[in-house]
């Protein structure tokens, strides 16, 4: 039965995202506004190039502090080696993937373009959804 739940159909496809000249302190209010822990960066075309997560700000403004910097972009800061999956994988393989890297979400791309998010919390969501009734009071998911 798991196997045969759509994960598009519980992605985030409209998550925050950022882009490499995104002003740190900007990446902070965007993540603590929309209470989220991280978010997916984006090249001009919409490619993936990188994620940034509350560790990689919490570093940055650190250093930042520490030796007096003033600002900092995203892309100097953000994960590079990000991985990336189509919107068809089942929900096993992609709860295993996050689990192997121990990493919360996965930009979710088509054709090599951003379409959306899958978190931890989808998954959740969609393992739920197929063994009790759907509340309405969970369907407020940002990451």
């Amino acid at each position: 039965m798991l196997q045969s739940i759509e994960m598009k159909d519980f992605m985030s496809k409209d998550p925050v995202i950022l882009h490499t000249d995104t002003a740190l302190y900007e990446a902070v209010h965007l993540m603590l506004e929309n209470k989220i822990t991280g978010a997916t960066v984006l090249d001009e075309e919409g490619h993936v190039v990188g994620v940034v997560s509350e560790m990689d700000l919490l570093r940055a403004l650190e250093q930042i502090a520490y030796y007096n910097e003033g600002d900092g972009e995203v892309g100097d800061y953000m994960t590079k080696e990000v991985t990336v999956i189509d919107e068809k994988m089942n929900v096993f393989d992609i709860a295993n993937k996050l689990l192997e890297l121990k990493i919360r979400r996965l930009p979710v791309v088509e054709n090599g373009i951003f379409v959306g998010q899958i978190s931890c919390r989808s998954i959740l969501q969609a393992m739920k959804d197929s063994m009790c009734p759907h509340d309405d009071s969970e369907d407020d998911i940002h990451e």
